[in-house]
């Protein structure tokens, strides 16, 4: 008879019966809004949790040039959560997600890399940047790939 080895302690391992949990970045741009659609078909088929994910800037742009700004970031998640909610709604009954909405501070690479980490990610799925800029800086989702942890989908 041999002896079985002892059961080791489960710890959480990524992808390994597929995605369980996919964030997905949306911040109302239209790149943004595809990639939360691609992020929601991939998570319908796998039967996991879609994450949205809006990253409130610490520091609204328009505040640097006295354009008062109080509460836009508040308003922009609110009307992100009722545009997912027509969207959830029109869909009912045909294709079904298990989805929640989450808003995090800060920029928007370290806001995901924070929902990412805290939601215990599978997969992030970004879209396209449409800023000139980013061919310079790099991009969020160019960041998130070079970062290594998370399989990461951009969506154009």
């Amino acid at each position: 008879m041999t002896e079985q080895p002892e059961q080791q302690r489960h710890t959480f391992e990524r992808g390994t019966d597929g995605p369980k949990v996919i964030v997905a970045g949306l911040d109302g741009s239209p790149s943004s809004l595809r990639a939360a659609a691609y992020a929601g078909g991939l998570a319908r088929r796998q039967n996991a949790l879609l994450a949205l994910v809006y990253v409130q800037p610490l520091i609204p742009s328009g505040a640097a040039l006295g354009a008062p700004v109080a509460g836009t970031t508040e308003e922009i998640a609110e009307d992100l959560i009722a545009e997912i909610r027509q969207a959830v709604a029109r869909v009912k009954g045909i294709f079904d997600v298990r989805w929640e909405f989450h808003t995090f501070r800060g920029d928007p690479y370290n806001g995901l890399v924070t929902a990412a980490d805290e939601l215990t990610a599978d997969a992030v799925v970004v879209g396209a940047s449409e800023s000139a800029g980013h061919r310079f800086v790099g991009s969020v989702a160019v960041r998130l790939v070079k970062a290594g942890r998370w399989p990461v989908t951009v969506v154009p």
